[in-house]
């Protein structure tokens, strides 16, 4: 997560869609990360404050010791949850040797964020079906995968996260992280497989590019990923509006197993 110029915020959509996702509020969140830090051994003193802070972008990072609450509570790292990763800086240590301190924040070969594309006329929170296909050479088949959504977005930029049990295969979570410029939607995608599915647990992660239809309510085109050999892919992927609404009733309805 960064940002764009001097003291401004850009809120962590990132931990927001994945909260939402879980259907939890800011307080029921906070306290769920300090079940994780009992059951840990580490108390923490998570609170709603803490978590607003977080999803404000007004805290960018966070402690150690809620880093590992966090991984416990929601079985992902402070990285892959939209938090910056402090840089370390390099320092003699008057003895001939170095030590390594916490720096500014930002990730290792950072470059200077681009100016923002304008702000995007219409708005794509919401819930949605994803849909997407490929072809499976072991198998000589082609496949099609669903999940439902939940679209968080600022600006141009949305953040997508699959409701826990909303897909043909509820053990396989999906991230997309994309970014709007008038009716093209560019971005990454990824995905974890059930760990006693047929992809054995395995993480993948690609592109992908979808155009929106003059409605708002469908975006649709391809996406491109690496396979085991290491070759290329690619296959159509979609997405249709469900609901405008991400409210906690929304996510319950749309949070069941897709056939």
């Amino acid at each position: 997560m960064t940002t764009t110029g001097e003291g401004e915020r850009i809120p962590n959509d990132v931990l927001t869609s994945v909260r939402k996702s879980m259907n939890l509020s800011q307080d029921e969140f906070a306290r769920g990360l300090r079940g994780a830090g009992e059951e840990l051994g580490e108390p923490n003193d998570a609170s709603k404050r803490l978590v607003q802070r977080w999803e404000s972008g007004e805290t960018r990072t966070c402690r150690p010791l809620y880093a590992r609450a966090l991984k416990r509570f929601t079985g992902r790292t402070p990285e892959s949850l939209g938090f910056a990763i402090p840089m370390a800086r390099v320092h003699s240590d008057g003895a001939g040797g170095h030590d390594m301190e916490a720096g500014e924040v930002g990730t290792a070969g950072a470059v200077a964020s681009p100016e923002p594309e304008p702000e995007p006329q219409s708005e794509y929170a919401g819930i949605w079906l994803s849909r997407y296909e490929f072809y499976s050479s072991s198998r000589d088949e082609t496949f099609d995968c669903k999940h439902r959504v939940v679209i968080v977005q600022h600006g141009n930029r949305l953040t997508a996260q699959s409701l826990p049990g909303a897909s043909t295969n509820p053990d396989s979570p999906l991230s997309l992280d994309l970014t709007v410029h008038r009716n093209v939607v560019t971005g990454t995608w990824t995905e974890q497989t059930a760990a006693d599915g047929y992809y054995q647990g395995a993480r993948y992660h690609g592109a992908i590019q979808l155009l929106i239809e003059p409605t708002g309510r469908r975006m649709a085109g391809k996406w491109v990923g690496f396979g085991k050999d290491f070759d290329v892919n690619t296959g159509p992927w979609e997405l249709r509006l469900l609901d405008r609404s991400t409210g906690r009733a929304s996510i319950e309805r749309y949070s069941t197993t897709l056939e």
